[in-house]
């Protein structure tokens, strides 16, 4: 503690230690940010055990939340544009000034704009930002207010008060911790979620007559989650029976829930030093011995795998350039692939799609086109949903079926509906007679 006591120091001395100090803390901050961005560049949070670079500051380096994403935000604007790292080396950018100009940057103005933001304080670059990226003006609008006196724990009702003025934004949606095991939580929502929120209310009403939100929420978030895991990892009180399947990437549904309960819903990825990414979100059943190369869906052979840990394996296999191919191919199919509720049902689609439908059911078939490559845009999910079945349905008798290169439409559409029970084929067979 000696050192942090000062009062020795004549005036003149602390004036220039702490000169030499902050010049030394620029620099020391100007190196960070280069090797945070190189970190991120590599990637090297991945084989350390985090899902991303905001999670490896955090949970590695204790960093603040706010002070992560700030430098994360920095670094990744400084290496786009190198001439940011010695500005904040020499003082001339502090870091604030970084992360306001980075969304306004192009290789076009970064050396004019950055030179404007010279030595310039927040309110300063502010108002040089909104000079030369003006944005639409805020409209006077008026909002409903909860009355204190009704509002309580119960939905506020809409008030016919117009509000004093312009309004300012709602503030960001948040929760936090007020008590042992007690938190608030604070949230705006639209008219159709509080439209919901409401009929919940009612609904539960036999169950929490007093409609308490907290209790109210409580209740709709346990039952989402049972209807979440039921979907996702196939958790069900009374499992059913899989149905035989010839596809060697479908994951049986008493696999999902072995594999889910042994890794208990989290990401299984460890990183030489020993420590477990610990995300729970964009999970995935990873093949450890992959599909092309012979791997089983059974539970010793598969694990969660969080997204990015799952990218990560599936480099470490296949390489870089060839998965940065494969995620590009998904992209350019993604923007030209016609959304599945717009797309219309050709007439020989239809006629595809009923003949095989036919045959499963015995009646006549038509005479079917020829075979041809599948196109993309031919996915089996819309002519199921045209011949009556549920979206979920549809979707989880598409991800059963086992689709082969140059498969024709038919015989895709039958794969399909060889997982459907014969009563739900039976019905919209029926139906588009």
């Amino acid at each position: 503690m000696q050192r942090y006591s000062l009062s020795h120091l004549t005036d003149q001395a602390l004036l220039r230690d702490l000169a030499t100090l902050l010049a030394e803390d620029r620099h020391t901050t100007a190196s960070v940010l280069a090797h945070l961005a190189e970190v991120d560049a590599r990637k090297l949070y991945l084989p350390a055990g985090y899902p991303s670079m905001f999670a490896y500051c955090v949970g590695e380096f204790r960093l603040a939340e706010d002070s992560a994403a700030k430098r994360i935000r920095a670094c990744r604007a400084a290496r786009e544009f190198p001439a940011i790292f010695p500005a904040v080396a020499e003082g001339r950018l502090h870091l604030s000034a970084v992360v306001m100009l980075a969304p306004h940057l192009t290789p076009e103005n970064a050396d004019e704009l950055i030179g404007a933001a010279m030595h310039q304080s927040k309110a300063a670059i502010e108002v040089l930002l909104a000079e030369r990226f003006p944005q639409a003006e805020l409209v006077a609008r008026v909002a409903p207010l909860p009355s204190p006196a009704t509002c309580h724990d119960h939905v506020c009702e809409r008030s016919e008060q117009p509000a004093p003025g312009r309004v300012s934004e709602p503030p960001r949606a948040k929760v936090t911790p007020l008590a042992p095991r007690r938190y608030g939580m604070q949230v705006t929502i639209d008219s159709e979620t509080h439209e919901l929120l409401r009929e919940v209310q009612a609904l539960l009403g036999h169950t929490i007559p007093s409609g308490d939100l907290a209790q109210v929420l409580r209740e709709s978030l346990r039952l989402a989650k049972q209807m979440l895991e039921k979907r996702r990892f196939a958790s069900a009180s009374k499992p059913r029976p899989d149905r035989p399947t010839n596809s060697a990437r479908h994951v049986p549904a008493r696999v999902r829930r072995e594999v889910w309960r042994r890794d208990q819903g989290r990401c299984t990825f460890v990183s030489d030093s020993g420590h477990r990414c610990e995300s729970r979100l964009r999970l995935e059943f990873d093949h450890a011995l992959p599909v092309a190369r012979g791997g089983e869906a059974t539970p010793a052979n598969l694990r969660l795998r969080c997204w990015a840990h799952n990218q990560y394996e599936a480099e470490q296999v296949y390489g870089e350039r060839f998965m940065a191919g494969k995620r590009q191919q998904a992209r350019e199919r993604a923007r030209t692939t016609p959304s599945r509720t717009a797309t219309p049902v050709p007439a020989q689609a239809r006629e595809r799609v009923m003949g095989a439908c036919a045959k499963k059911t015995g009646a006549p078939e038509p005479p079917l086109t020829s075979a041809t490559e599948p196109d993309p845009s031919l996915d089996v999910i819309p002519w199921l949903r045209a011949l009556g079945f549920t979206i979920a349905e549809a979707r989880r008798a598409a991800a059963r079926a086992e689709v082969t290169p140059g498969a024709t439409l038919e015989s895709r559409v039958r794969a399909a509906l060889s997982h459907l029970s014969p009563g739900r084929v039976m019905r919209p067979a029926r139906a588009m007679a």
